[in-house]
């Protein structure tokens, strides 16, 4: 398999990295794949929002526990500072 197969795919490059990024969230992959083919994805185009709806999208397929803890490795790379919300979400709850 040659992994830059974008061409072979069919697929457009942004839909390309999509694709491959919820193959590695089903497979539990290392966090060093997700962060690499995030940033593979954000540079052909994809928005955060994409990046996070494609686990939001799988999730029901891969369990939660699984979706939970890709969350935070899909964030850092996204730039989505995960402290900050979590305060912002303790304030509004108080």
């Amino acid at each position: 398999m040659d992994l830059d197969n974008v061409e072979a795919s069919g697929l457009d490059p942004k839909a390309h990295a999509l694709v491959r990024l919820a193959a590695l969230l089903g497979a539990n992959a290392a966090p060093v794949c997700y962060h690499h083919t995030v940033a593979v994805a954000l540079a052909a185009g994809a928005t955060p929002d994409e990046v996070m709806g494609t686990l939001i999208t799988i999730a029901p397929i891969i369990g939660l526990a699984r979706a939970v803890s890709a969350a935070p490795e899909l964030a850092l790379p996204i730039g989505y500072d995960i402290d900050a919300a979590l305060e912002a979400f303790d304030r509004n709850q108080q």
